[in-house]
């Protein structure tokens, strides 16, 4: 699955257990989320000749992950500090006042999404997005 590849490699499961059990821990508001989305096309990940590009397309569906992730752990209190709280604290600048709800709704992540433009074979010209054609448990509602 050249689109899993990402830089530095996930986690193992010890390792992602440590990072929820200090986020639970967190009392000071030190852990914030930053997404590295990597929109890299499939073409691109699994060339040949190029090798790979390094990164996981996360855009369409970061909270839903990190909600389905936080509520398995017990912490889903922590989620809007740390989604949308401790980062703006950090940096000292303002919170966004915008509000985003999540259900606990069962969605399917794409397959793939197509991209438009290029001279790439439609076959390969689109972005796996991480955990491509899963039914996640989460759904973010407009």
């Amino acid at each position: 699955y050249p689109h899993m590849f990402c830089l530095p490699i996930l986690k193992t499961e010890e390792d992602r257990l440590g990072l929820l059990n200090a986020i639970k821990n967190d009392s000071k508001g030190r852990f914030f989320l930053g997404t590295d989305t990597a929109p890299h096309m499939l073409a691109d990940k699994s060339s040949p000749h190029l090798g790979c590009s390094a990164g996981i397309f996360t855009a369409v569906s970061a909270l839903e992950l990190y909600a389905e992730a936080f509520d398995s752990f017990g912490i889903l209190d922590k989620l809007e500090a740390f989604c949308s709280i401790n980062g703006a604290k950090f940096y000292g600048l303002p919170r966004n006042q915008h509000k985003v709800k999540l259900a606990k709704t069962p969605r399917t992540i794409p397959a793939e999404i197509p991209v438009e433009g290029g001279n790439v074979d439609a076959a390969v010209h689109c972005i796996v997005p991480l955990q491509a054609g899963k039914v996640i448990p989460w759904s973010l509602l407009q």
